[in-house]
């Protein structure tokens, strides 16, 4: 198997993720693979041109789109990926789920997202990242909406360890530090769908400046895993209540944990020495009110 093919306990997440970048024609394929897997992987190709509206270079397009050969191994990969049901089908909230049903539902679909990141998260992707951090004198962190959150956490969790880290949700400020970086330093960023304006444009011209650039995003073959040096995949399961970007935050939080322990572990005494004086510096202030 080439590398850049999915692999089935990661396929439907894959088809999640690349699925804002698609054509129209190649989305109607992709969700149908997304909403019947099972039934996809035993069609044959000119079943699945009927069932689908589409050509069937149209579906071959799409599966080379994936990141397969062709159409027969996109249906052995989802047959493979059929085996394992629960995990393709967790179920949609409904308007009038009760909560009982709501707890299990929401908390299957994180589950399932943690799961494929996890899957998809390789220790050399991750060191590679590891490394560019720790020796970096700067850490600059661009994300909006959800991805923002993202973001700031991560320069957070950068600064308790003594490191200079900053997130920027701002695009103007965060076009004025991108260009103002240099090599050596790094550049984060995090978008769900990996077209974010407010985050591609910056990461692009901080690697014009020289600094190292990571991408966290849901899509493999985005514009800014393109644009990136470093690519690390999250995921998330979008639905009617909970949209792509806060169906990713708890994946891209898995990520950022990731990448900070990783660190933390290269610097132990530094690190461990500057989480000791923030917590007494904290614990200081909070007595004396």
């Amino acid at each position: 198997m080439d590398d850049n093919t999915p692999r089935a306990d990661t396929l439907v997440a894959t088809v999640r993720g690349v699925l804002p970048s698609l054509t129209p024609a190649a989305q109607t394929v992709a969700k149908l693979i997304l909403e019947d897997p099972a039934t996809v992987a035993r069609s044959t190709i000119t079943e699945l041109s009927a069932a689908s509206g589409t050509s069937e270079a149209t579906i071959v397009r799409t599966a080379r789109l994936l990141g397969f050969a062709g159409y027969p191994q996109l249906r052995l990969a989802l047959a493979a990926a059929a085996a394992q049901p629960d995990r393709l089908v967790p179920g949609d909230l409904a308007p009038d789920d009760p909560l009982s049903e709501v707890i299990v539902k929401v908390s299957r679909s994180e589950t399932e997202a943690i799961n494929d990141t996890v899957a998809q998260l390789t220790s050399e992707k991750l060191g590679a990242v590891v490394e560019a951090i720790v020796g970096a004198p700067r850490i600059h962190a661009y994300g909006v909406s959800a991805s923002g959150l993202v973001a700031a956490d991560m320069a957070q969790k950068l600064m308790r360890i003594g490191l200079a880290s900053h997130a920027f949700n701002d695009a103007h400020l965060a076009l004025t530090s991108a260009v103002l970086l240099k090599p050596g330093d790094v550049a984060i960023g995090i978008s769900t769908t990996g077209e974010t304006p407010d985050v591609l444009e910056p990461l692009r011209r901080a690697g014009e400046a020289g600094a190292t650039t990571v991408a966290i995003t849901n899509n493999p073959r985005s514009t800014i895993a393109e644009v990136a040096e470093h690519v690390l995949i999250s995921a998330g399961r979008e639905t009617e209540f909970r949209p792509g970007a806060l169906a990713s935050r708890i994946s891209q939080l898995l990520v950022v944990d990731c990448v900070f322990v990783g660190v933390a572990q290269r610097t132990y005494d530094t690190s461990q020495e500057a989480l000791r004086s923030t917590r007494v510096a904290v614990a200081e202030f909070v007595k004396k009110r």
